[in-house]
């Protein structure tokens, strides 16, 4: 599973990282993600690649797992 850490970083970033995660490899992915506008953006993002998408939310950070 590949995992990203987009924490610290503001958009588009943290949807450009993961981009080019799937672009590598269309396996299951986990995304941290620092503020909800990542999230949601990164979510967002995942769903219309047909990815489904759980979140977990940890001490105001969020943890993406994404699969197909």
């Amino acid at each position: 599973m590949n995992r990203i850490d987009t924490r610290g970083m503001s958009c588009p970033q943290p949807v450009l990282m993961t981009k080019k995660a799937i672009d590598k490899s269309t396996e299951a992915l986990e995304i941290l993600a620092g503020d909800n506008t990542a999230k949601n953006n990164i979510k967002r993002f995942l769903e219309s690649k047909g990815f489904s998408v759980e979140i977990e939310e940890t001490n105001e950070e969020f943890l993406l797992k994404a699969t197909k």
